[in-house]
C-alpha cells in the first residue's frame, strides 16, 4: 500500500517516522532495515524502429525490472503491456546490458525499516532515485506467515489494515494508506502467494505512485 497525500500536502520524513512509530505503538519490533529496486527499462532498437519511429508491435515498450528484498539471488522482469512476469537470475540485468537490447531509464529503491508484528511482518519506507534523498512515496509491505493463499487470508488482511488506518488517524496526518490490489490473474498468477506476485504488487504501487504525483 502507498501513502495518498491530501489535496496540497506534500511528502516528508515526519509521515514516514510517524507511521513507523505506528508499527512500534502496535507491538511492532525493529527487525532490521530492508531494500528493494526497480528499474524501469526501454528497448534499444536502432535497426527495429518502424515507420514514424514506431516500435513494432512484437517489441515490448514498457519492462520494469525488480530486486526483491526477500530474494536477492534472483530478478524479475514485468512486461506489463504483455501481462508478462518472468523470473531470471540476478545477473539478468548485466546480461541485457551486454546485449545491448534494453537500457535503464529510470532507477527507484524502496527501503525503510521491518518490524515484526506476531504472525505479521511490516515493511515501512520511502520511495526515491537512486543514490538520491529525494522522497518519490511512502510504502508499506504487510507480509501475514501462516497463510500464502490470497483468498484465505484476505479477511484477516482486510481487519489489519482496518486496525492500521485507526491507529494512524489518531496522528491527524495529511492523508493516509491506499491499497490497490494487483489483478494477479491477468499475469497467469495462482492463488498461491510467490516472489512472482510481491513483484507485481511493486509494479503496481510504483504506477499508483507516479498517478499521485502527476
Amino acid at each position: 500500500m502507498h501513502w495518498h497525500p491530501n489535496p496540497g500536502a506534500t511528502l516528508n520524513s515526519q509521515i514516514l517516522a510517524e507511521a513507523c512509530s505506528c508499527a512500534e505503538s502496535l507491538g511492532g519490533t525493529k527487525d532490521g532495515r530492508w531494500k528493494t529496486s526497480i528499474i524501469s527499462c526501454r528497448p534499444i532498437t536502432r535497426d527495429s524502429m518502424g515507420a514514424g519511429g514506431r516500435l513494432p508491435p512484437d517489441v515490448p515498450g514498457d519492462l520494469l525490472g525488480v530486486a526483491l528484498h526477500e530474494h536477492p539471488g534472483l530478478y524479475f522482469s514485468i512486461l506489463r503491456t504483455h501481462r508478462l512476469v518472468l523470473q531470471a537470475d540476478a545477473a539478468f540485468p548485466h546480461v541485457m546490458e551486454k546485449l545491448q537490447s534494453y537500457k535503464a531509464r529510470v532507477s527507484l529503491d524502496f527501503e525503510g525499516f521491518q518490524y515484526q508484528l506476531g504472525d505479521f511482518c511490516l515493511r515501512i519506507g520511502k520511495c526515491a532515485p537512486n543514490n538520491s534523498e529525494t522522497m518519490r512515496g511512502i510504502i508499506m509491505e504487510v507480509e501475514y506467515y501462516p497463510l500464502s493463499s490470497i483468498e484465505k487470508s484476505r479477511a484477516i488482511m482486510v481487519d489489519f489494515f482496518d486496525i492500521w488506518q485507526e491507529t494512524l488517524a489518531k496522528k491527524s496526518l495529511p492523508g493516509r494508506f491506499i491499497h490497490v490490489e494487483s489483478n494477479f490473474s491477468e499475469y497467469g498468477l495462482s492463488d498461491h502467494y510467490s516472489f512472482q506476485h510481491t513483484a507485481v504488487q511493486y509494479a503496481t504501487c510504483l504506477q499508483q505512485l507516479m498517478a499521485v504525483r502527476a
